[in-house]
């Protein structure tokens, strides 16, 4: 069973501390191992999980796409209808999206990759049976287990849904699922930030509230701070119908963006336009690099010959001398030059082809800048 390390390494993975640390052992204890030892197994713990794990998704969804709606007067023809439309709640997304959302974040593949990704099933309890099947390898035990977890959760905090909400995402990397099959300005930015950097682009976002009551907003959500002037903010328009700011920085790009929405996504949404924006003007959306998705030595003459084409520099130039070795055999040199660079490319190989091809490639890492091996 769990001793006190272990106890404390899970609760550090999963971001949430038991005041009743028996809840978190029986969440990881299989039926298995409490018919041969007795004691509680966690399948009602997966039941209560279930049933929490919808609850908190749906409240996740609702603040990132939800809001609600100021009092207004609608016109009607000439006259102003006499409703008035007050707390009324609306939402980015249709009943339809939102259900699509839904099942790609409680699908099973999504939480057992994520029991994967925190290396929660090396903690389970389990009998002989299934330490010799190996079922922690198995989807739907990784998937019992997120469940287990989260029923645990839920019956330690009495249903406090804050927190069972911190845990879920602290598991799952929302944020991700929400936008895989979106077609918006967010995805061209996380594409844009793998591609260049290897890392997702750096988002931050808060509750935005009118200037007379934005004591506890952050100074970069508010306008006309030093903050903005400082770090060289682009801001997006915001009214009096705002709820949320989202603040986006990126690698290597010397001012950062802030966007504001009724919704969390939109706000995020809205930086992630101003980003895209600015990168394009700036030449720095499609870069040189972007061109040549695999380059390799086999294709670099190809390669190097696609990026003249494309108007980066002129086309390479080669300029071969034959020679032997001692024993009489043909040795090929080849210098490649392109005017508008200093460098030159030189290779030998025992052939014409294979010398060309080398310098090639020694000139095609130059202009992509691409690090030695």
């Amino acid at each position: 069973m769990f001793d006190q390390k272990i106890i404390n390494d899970i609760q550090n993975i999963i971001g949430y501390t038991f005041k009743n640390q028996e809840l978190l052992e029986q969440a990881f204890t299989r039926r298995s191992y409490s018919m041969e030892n007795g004691g509680e197994h966690n399948e009602v713990l997966e039941f209560i999980g279930d049933k929490a794990l919808d609850v908190a998704i749906v409240k996740i969804l609702s603040e990132e796409f939800g809001y609600f709606n100021k009092s207004e007067q609608r016109r009607s023809n000439y006259y102003y209808s006499p409703k008035v439309y007050d707390g009324t709640f609306s939402s980015d997304k249709d009943e339809g999206e939102l259900t699509e959302i839904k099942k790609r974040i409680v699908k099973k593949t999504t939480l057992s990759d994520a029991i994967d990704n925190l290396g929660l099933q090396h903690y389970l309890i389990m009998g002989r049976g299934d330490r010799k099947k190996h079922v922690e390898r198995s989807n739907s035990t990784k998937e019992d287990l997120f469940e287990a977890i989260i029923g645990a959760i839920a019956l330690d905090s009495r249903w406090d849904l804050n927190m069972i909400q911190e845990t879920v995402e602290n598991m799952i990397e929302i944020d991700d699922i929400i936008g895989s099959d979106e077609d918006s300005y967010i995805e061209e930015i996380q594409n844009w930030s793998l591609k260049h950097y290897d890392v997702l682009p750096d988002y931050s976002v808060c509750n935005y509230l009118p200037s007379e009551m934005n004591f506890g907003t952050p100074d970069w959500a508010k306008p006309n701070t030093m903050w903005s002037v400082i770090n060289q903010c682009k801001r997006g328009v915001f009214d009096s119908n705002t709820k949320y700011a989202s603040l986006l920085i990126l690698e290597d790009v010397p001012c950062c963006f802030i966007g504001y929405g009724n919704s969390k996504n939109q706000a995020k949404e809205e930086a992630s336009r101003l980003a895209y924006e600015y990168l394009d003007e700036h030449d720095l959306l499609w870069t040189i690099q972007d061109e040549i998705e695999n380059p390799c030595k086999r294709m670099s003459v190809n390669q190097l010959e696609t990026l003249a084409r494309r108007g980066y520099f002129s086309l390479p130039t080669y300029n071969f001398c034959e020679d032997h070795d001692e024993d009489g055999n043909p040795v090929w040199k080849c210098e490649c030059h392109i005017e508008e660079e200093n460098v030159f490319g030189w290779s030998t190989a025992s052939s014409k082809k294979d010398a060309k091809k080398d310098a090639a490639w020694i000139m095609l890492k130059h202009v992509l800048d691409m690090e030695e091996n």
